[in-house]
């Protein structure tokens, strides 16, 4: 669908992918200090108010003068967040941990994702339903979002990704999503871990998903933003500075004991995931619970076996249901 990677030689446009492949798989290359982010909207327009919209657990007492209450007392259950990570292909775990969610009615306050996980997270707090996101998930052509740059600074320009996610989404600014969401992102002249929670989602996708080298970076109001996963590849602690007091984490990093190692680009590729492992560990243990689908074995770029991916990550949060229940107070299982 592009005439510029029609035109690639297949050698070459192999090299590319596998180059694109490697710069996916960047994990955290900073830690967070202080556990939030500089929150912002893909319009421009910083916001200096912390986000915190949690709900109120206000309490008044009825039982008055020794009477009495009328019936029982409803305790407002804490709010609770999705963090979704990065790791491109990977990502379509994300949509197997949402369709059995929303299939056991237990749909999150907020999600926030970081890179894929700002991608799958943005469709669905949209108001598609997992049914919906699972058909977008087996059907998108990929190719189509390599906007090629040949640039530079990087391969690809980031723009078609954004008119994906913007025309899912009907071109709705994040604030009218029937879902509170936030991507996160990295202002690449600071070094800072930026939140867009509002204004334009696909500028919001785009940035968080900027791979450097691989995407362009995203201009928003003259600063310049790269992908989010460089300071938070599971975005639990912006989830806790948002209002969670419970984090859901899915965590769909490559693992470095199973990663290829003989040539440069697998050497490269392999340190990459070392740094990306022992960074996002401390932010990962501050979860709840941490959903782990057994797709770490599976390259980033490979979209072949989307239903099997989708699958792994059904099976893992299946297999955590009854204890998430459990971690939000709820009974049964």
């Amino acid at each position: 669908m592009n005439s510029e990677l029609d035109g690639c030689p297949i050698k070459n446009r192999r090299q590319v992918i596998t180059l694109l492949g490697g710069a996916l798989l960047l994990q955290s290359c900073a830690s967070i200090g202080s556990g939030s982010g500089q929150r912002s909207g893909a319009t421009g327009a910083s916001s200096g108010s912390p986000a915190d919209n949690a709900v109120g657990a206000s309490s008044g007492s009825t039982a008055d003068q020794g009477l009495a209450p009328a019936g029982p007392v409803t305790v407002p259950r804490a709010p609770w967040a999705l963090a979704l990570g990065g790791g491109a292909a990977r990502g379509l775990a994300h949509v197997g941990v949402i369709q059995v969610l929303e299939r056991a009615g237990l749909v999150p306050d907020m999600v926030v994702g970081t890179s894929a996980g700002a991608l799958v997270g943005a469709l669905w707090a949209s108001g598609m339903d997992a049914a919906t996101l699972r058909s977008v998930a087996l059907s998108f052509d990929q190719s189509s979002l390599g906007d090629w740059a040949f640039s530079t600074r990087a391969l690809l320009k980031g723009q078609a990704l954004a008119d994906f996610v913007n025309r899912h989404v009907a071109n709705r600014p994040i604030e009218r999503f029937p879902r509170r969401f936030a991507a996160t992102a990295v202002d690449l002249w600071s070094g800072k871990l930026v939140v867009f929670d509002r204004g334009n989602a696909g500028i919001a996708v785009r940035a968080s998903a900027a791979v450097p080298g691989v995407f362009q970076p995203v201009q928003v109001a003259g600063r310049e933003y790269v992908d989010g996963g460089l300071a938070s590849p599971v975005p639990v602690r912006i989830a806790r500075s948002m209002g969670a007091k419970r984090v859901l984490a899915v965590d769909i990093s490559a693992k470095p004991q199973f990663q290829a190692t003989q040539s440069l680009a697998e050497l490269l590729m392999q340190t990459i995931n070392i740094m990306g492992e022992h960074l996002g560990q401390a932010e990962i243990a501050e979860a709840d619970l941490v959903l782990r689908p057994e797709v770490f074995q599976r390259s980033a770029i490979d979209f072949s076996t989307r239903p099997e991916a989708i699958a792994e990550g059904e099976k893992v949060m299946l297999a955590s249901l009854g204890k998430w229940r459990q971690t939000l107070g709820l009974t049964g299982s």
